[in-house]
């Protein structure tokens, strides 16, 4: 097998998986010193942030909106430089329209005022609630956010010692039973329980502490990068060549190398065996701990939650042009079918693809008309559905629940699309777990469940393996952009200074 052999007195780093975390991971290693070479499967830097150009349409293949944008302004600042030199971010307005199974619509953004009078249109008698949602949303921003979303749960004791803020913040209750104590109206109350479906969980079962992402938002907007985020994803590549980051596309890590217990490189599938001080993984941890690392130098630990972890949901993306405009369609809409909590256990609990669904629809050319050609629009709908454990043919599903989606959504929000629709392609969870090695083609690695959330997810350390450490969307403190960049600033506290060799 072909051995790296280049000697270098610089430490080195590997980082396995191009995604934002790892893109983070590397920029936070690079500038402590080490010598850092970032590797991905993928033909772009971006993970699940892929960008597709077909047919005179652009789509971002993954996230379409930035929050917390001071996480990204970080990653710059380590370097002396600024993140508006390299992006240009625009603030969508409305944030999110969100559009019931009614025909009602309810338009969610930047200004408070607008937002209430919206809530007061709908239900006057929640306008209190939802203020009173936005300070208990506070609470639990300014201890699982600002306080922990960056500090590592690798020891028992210290999980222990938040279990008074846990339980002050009623971090048993499910994010619907939290908004529901203070939203009545079920259409505001759908509206406000959404955020957990953005990092893979469900509403009715994902802990409360994820009810501080309102609170994110309103403290940090919702952004659009311009030219989408794939430019996002340009910019950071930029910046890593400029500091001297090794980047390799298009290669595979086949397995992690061990000395013993102890990490020492990995080995790509074209035979390259890489050596490096330091490993970093971005992949999915199921994947890595069943796949890439023998059972005898993994912990109990790593263990059970490989074998028994509860994965998200996966997705159905249909990414689509259109031969005409709809200039009244917001940039991001969230379009409710009639059931909700029935149709959510389907897709968690039953596994069962229904009839009946709930949709993301992007429209970017709301904001950047740079995505289609003149007079066109361009579009990206996501649709949850359940991972690969549910058994369906996608191949067979695929199709039928295309034109599902697309006379309904030609029924209300897009009248005319069946026949303006052009230049259309899918994704699946087969494609999930094929392009991003994603166990059962899961969207998200693990679901937030509080029993799979701090100590209780993958460590950033890794277990039983020394010299080996995890970022990304399966480990602490969870996925969505804000929470896989969070991931990269742990390695500040678990990975050891460099010790550069004179």
């Amino acid at each position: 097998m072909p051995r790296d052999t280049s000697i270098d007195c610089q430490p080195r780093a590997i980082v396995a998986g191009a995604g934002f975390g790892g893109i983070a991971a590397a920029l936070r290693l690079k500038a402590r010193g080490y010598d850092v070479h970032l590797i991905d499967r993928c033909a772009r830097l971006g993970g699940r942030g892929q960008v597709f150009e077909h047919e005179g349409f652009r789509h971002d293949a993954g996230p379409t909106v930035l929050t917390a944008p001071h996480l990204f302004e970080e990653l710059f600042t380590l370097f002396g430089k600024r993140l508006e030199d390299y992006i240009d971010l625009v603030e969508p307005d409305p944030w999110y329209r969100f559009h019931f199974h009614d025909g009602e619509t309810f338009d969610y953004g930047p200004t408070e005022a607008a937002t209430q009078a919206e809530i007061a249109r709908l239900s006057p008698r929640d306008v209190d609630g939802y203020r009173r949602l936005g300070a208990w949303s506070k609470k639990i921003y300014d201890i699982g956010f600002q306080r922990l979303s960056t500090t590592p749960f690798h020891s028992l004791g210290f999980m222990l010692r938040q279990i008074p803020h846990l339980v002050r913040l009623r971090s048993h209750e499910s994010v619907w039973s939290m908004v529901s104590r203070f939203i009545k109206d079920d259409r505001l109350r759908r509206a406000f329980s959404i955020q957990p479906l953005l990092v893979g969980g469900n509403p009715f079962d994902t802990t409360a502490i994820y009810g501080m992402i309102n609170h994110l938002e309103r403290t940090h907007g919702i952004w659009f990068c311009k030219g989408g985020t794939g430019a996002l994803v340009d910019a950071l590549e930029r910046l890593m060549q400029e500091e001297g980051i090794t980047i390799s596309l298009g290669t595979t890590v086949s397995r992690i190398r061990l000395d013993g217990a102890r990490a020492t490189g990995v080995v790509l599938d074209n035979g390259l065996d890489l050596s490096a001080d330091v490993v970093v993984s971005n992949m999915d941890p199921v994947h890595v701990y069943r796949e890439m690392l023998p059972a005898e130098v993994q912990s109990p630990v790593a263990k059970l939650r490989t074998k028994s972890g509860r994965l998200s949901m996966g997705l159905y993306v249909l990414f689509f042009g259109a031969n005409r405009t709809w200039p009244d369609v917001a940039h991001h809409t969230v379009w409710f079918g009639e059931r909700y909590k029935e149709l959510l256990s389907d897709i968690f609990h039953r596994k069962v693809l229904a009839e009946d669904f709930s949709l993301y629809v992007h429209r970017p050319t709301a904001t950047d008309p740079s995505f289609a050609p003149e007079g066109k629009d361009s579009f990206y709908v996501l649709c949850p559905v359940p991972n690969l454990a549910g058994g369906q043919d996608w191949a067979v599903e695929g199709p039928k629940l295309r034109d599902r989606i697309v006379a309904a959504l030609d029924a209300s929000m897009l009248p005319g699309l069946s026949e303006a629709i052009t230049a259309e392609f899918a994704m699946t969870p087969e494609d999930f777990k094929s392009d991003y090695l994603s166990v059962d083609g899961a969207g998200f690695s693990l679901s937030p469940f509080f029993s799979q959330s701090a100590w209780f997810r993958f460590h950033n350390r890794a277990e039983g393996v020394e010299g080996l450490y995890f970022v990304g969307a399966g480990t602490h403190p969870g996925a969505g952009l804000p929470g896989v960049v969070s991931s990269a600033k742990v390695l500040d506290t678990v990975v050891p200074a460099p010790a550069v060799v004179p």
